[in-house]
């Protein structure tokens, strides 16, 4: 069992370091709202929270990371009170925000200079892969390096992958994106086909699911999309800052993402509508 500290206590975090906790893991936290750290240590009372990144990583083997964006991990890791301010020669830190690549080598330099090791390891799965340990997990990074961080992604994640060095945890996440934003576009569609026709959606979707048109949306969010229910799961928000990654990122390279930048600007009237915190499969309310 190592030492870990954990950065980040939102809809992810949160239920990640307490796997690690349930895991006999030593878990310190930090996170932004102090009153989410006090309501994560009543309910984990094992662990410990710190008033700092860098108090919450001092004494850990390994140090996780899961916040919002590139900036807020920069704040957490680099700042003064940041978890680099006190890791030790020898230690891990791991980043399970989803990220630019960019960030990712900039990070990895900077651990590199204190003898820190990186993994860049965004996860899929969403709020309930969180909540059962079910989590995937796409990394970036030496094979040493993974290895030690393996067997800390045991606690919470059903499939962990290393894919090149590091920057292709985040290059990973952002083609696990772009597909999701093309099934979820494909899938309102023809849900709101279906519902305009006055097919049955629960015996259609049973139909469907068996065949070549299955996906992880269908069987999980066909019934709730029918239903007009979206107050759950991956925002919209986020969804918008994961393919601004991704589409920034296809600029650089030169590779053609047409139907990711189209859904991009559906999702952007989502948010018009006051749907930011919807979930992502709401895309199908701008065809109602």
């Amino acid at each position: 069992m190592a030492t870990v500290a954990f950065v980040g206590l939102g809809t992810m975090g949160y239920p990640m370091a307490g796997h690690l906790v349930r895991g006999g893991h030593q878990v310190a936290v930090f996170n932004r709202t102090s009153a989410t750290a006090e309501r994560w240590l009543a309910q984990y009372p094992q662990g410990s929270i710190h008033a700092t990144p860098g108090a919450a990583a001092a004494s850990a083997e390994v140090v996780l990371l899961c916040v919002g964006n590139d900036q807020d991990v920069l704040s957490v890791t680099t700042a003064k009170d940041g978890v680099l301010s006190t890791m030790s020669s020898g230690s891990l830190l791991v980043d399970h925000t989803t990220a630019s690549r960019e960030l990712a080598q900039t990070l990895s330099n900077a651990a590199a200079k204190q003898g820190v090791g990186f993994v860049d390891a965004p996860v899929s799965g969403g709020q309930a892969g969180a909540e059962n340990g079910q989590l995937t997990v796409m990394c970036g990074g030496s094979e040493p390096d993974f290895a030690r961080a393996n067997a800390i992604f045991e606690s919470y994640a059903k499939t962990t992958k290393l894919l090149g060095a590091v920057g292709s945890g985040q290059l990973a996440k952002m083609v696990n994106q772009i597909c999701i934003a093309g099934v979820l576009q494909g899938l309102s569609e023809a849900l709101n086909f279906a519902q305009q026709a006055q097919l049955d959606v629960e015996p259609l979707v049973e139909a469907l699911a068996g065949g070549a048109a299955q996906s992880w949306q269908m069987v999980n969010r066909a019934g709730t999309m029918a239903a007009n229910e979206f107050e759950f799961g991956f925002a919209v928000d986020w969804m918008r800052k994961d393919l601004g990654i991704a589409l920034a990122e296809a600029s650089r390279l030169g590779a053609s993402l047409p139907v990711t930048a189209l859904v991009d600007q559906f999702y952007s009237e989502v948010q018009g509508q006051g749907g930011g915190r919807l979930d992502t499969s709401s895309l199908i309310k701008r065809l109602r």
